[in-house]
């Protein structure tokens, strides 16, 4: 029975990708800025760390935080035009990106363990305090690093990013089988997902122009999760994200006694991070600026010169 409501869910996520188009982007709106963006690592713990940097370290910190199944790579156009004005560091998470990927069996991939890593690097950074965009995994990554240090966050970027269970819908269904019982047959119930077809899948539904969309996005991905082993790593956070659920309840408490500054910028066609996850946060949170927009998962391909914007003025006010 889950294993055909897998097959469901599969076919209705991935219905119609096989001949989208493959088209340009329709417009490079961080080029022409003279801010350099350096790809630098850094050893944590044993690990060699991969991050993208940029800006003048003596300006305030914008900490940028990932998605699944993405890297640092989907801030490329974001980091220049915020650093005109800010230091600004996005971290590919360990299994991610760049940074190294030690097997599942022999390291710990948790949101827990990756946040306590992201935590070093910008302790290593100097970095005292920062405002930090969350998108999907970067949520509980960011909300677990405010859960230990909410003194740190002078605000919150918040893209397509729950601390609600308002909103895991359907979609979550195969997941929460394999949180309830994680055998092996659950595991690869949701190898599905970590297919060229559902990588495009995820840049692409819900986008009113995919020419908006780099094609780019889907190969770089891709050859990150071919990677022998990275399915296993996968898995292990596909796991480990149903510890989240738990945590909400801290999330929101710590909403509502500290009342970070929030600037909400959410793809209202979402399937995985419906918009039903946006709205609770106006609940514990005040000071709140929230957008819809209309687009998908990866908001920043189509509406990134949108998103840019409304966080140039954001982080102006909280600053001031």
């Amino acid at each position: 029975m889950k294993r055909e409501l897998l097959r469901s869910v599969t076919a209705a996520l991935l219905a119609g990708t096989a001949l989208l188009p493959v088209t340009m982007p329709r417009g490079a709106w961080a080029a022409q800025s003279p801010f350099a963006v350096e790809m630098k690592t850094m050893e944590i713990d044993g690990l060699t760390v991969a991050y993208r940097e940029a800006g003048d370290p003596s300006d305030p910190t914008v900490l940028l935080l990932h998605g699944f199944p993405t890297s640092s790579h989907m801030f490329r156009e974001l980091i220049p035009v915020l650093a005109e004005d800010y230091h600004v560091i996005a971290p590919d998470y360990p299994g991610f990106g760049a940074s190294d990927m030690p097997s599942a069996s022999e390291y710990e991939y948790s949101f827990a363990n990756t946040a306590r890593t992201v935590t070093r690097l910008i302790d290593e950074k100097g970095v005292d305090d920062y405002a930090v965009y969350l998108m999907d995994y970067g949520a509980p990554v960011g909300y677990r690093m405010f859960a230990e240090h909410p003194e740190r966050v002078t605000g919150f970027v918040i893209q397509n990013g729950n601390a609600y269970e308002e909103g895991l819908r359907e979609f979550w269904d195969p997941f929460r089988a394999y949180w309830e019982d994680p055998s092996a047959e659950n595991g690869d119930a949701l190898r599905g997902f970590l297919t060229l077809d559902a990588t495009m899948w995820q840049f692409t539904h819900g986008v009113g122009d995919v020419g908006a969309v780099n094609p780019d996005n889907f190969w770089h991905v891709q050859y990150l999760l071919d990677r022998p082993g990275n399915q296993e790593v996968q898995l292990e956070m596909f796991l480990d994200y149903g510890t989240n659920l738990g945590e909400y309840p801290k999330w929101q408490a710590l909403f509502r006694e500290h009342q970070p500054p929030t600037l909400i910028v959410w793809g209202q066609n979402d399937y995985i991070f419906p918009a039903e996850g946006a709205h609770p946060y106006k609940q514990d949170l005040t000071d709140v600026e929230f957008h819809l927009l209309d687009t998908g998962h990866f908001a920043l391909e189509e509406y990134g010169d949108v998103i840019a914007a409304e966080m140039q003025d954001f982080l102006a006010r909280i600053q001031d």
